[in-house]
C-alpha cells in the first residue's frame, strides 16, 4: 500500500526547509511510494543534456529536483497562510480537506473504494 501524502498535484506549498527555505510553489507530481513532492521553481538542478537525433537540442538544462513531502507545507487559498489539513466529513457524507486556520474547505476528496 503507498504512503499518504498531505499535499496533492496543483496545491500552492511552502518549502520549510534547506536551500529554498520560505519560497512559495506550485506541486508539480507526488509521489507516495517516496514520499517525494516536485515543487515547480524549487530545488533547481543542472543537467548536462547530450542531443539525441536530428532536432533535439543539447546543452546545460536546468530542472525541478524532488524534494521530501515533510519538508513543504500546504498554504490555504481562503487565508493565505501555511497550515495543516484537517479532513472533516461533510453533511452529505463526503470527505473534504479543510484549513486548521481558517476552518474553510480546501477540497472535497475522492474516495476510490466507494462507486459512483
Amino acid at each position: 500500500m503507498a504512503n499518504k501524502v498531505h499535499v496533492k498535484k496543483d496545491d500552492t506549498v511552502l518549502v520549510l526547509s534547506g536551500k529554498d527555505r520560505g519560497k512559495k510553489g506550485k506541486v508539480l507530481s507526488v509521489n507516495p511510494s517516496t514520499n517525494q513532492v516536485l515543487v515547480e521553481g524549487v530545488n533547481m538542478s543542472t543537467k548536462h543534456k547530450k542531443p539525441r537525433g536530428k532536432y533535439q537540442q543539447g546543452g546545460i538544462i536546468h530542472q525541478e529536483s524532488h524534494i521530501d513531502s515533510s519538508n513543504v507545507m500546504l498554504v490555504c487559498d481562503k487565508c493565505g497562510k501555511p497550515t495543516k489539513v484537517a479532513k472533516k466529513i461533510l453533511d452529505n457524507g463526503q470527505k473534504a480537506r479543510t484549513c486548521k486556520k481558517c476552518d474553510e474547505i480546501i477540497d472535497i476528496v475522492l474516495d476510490k473504494n466507494k462507486d459512483g
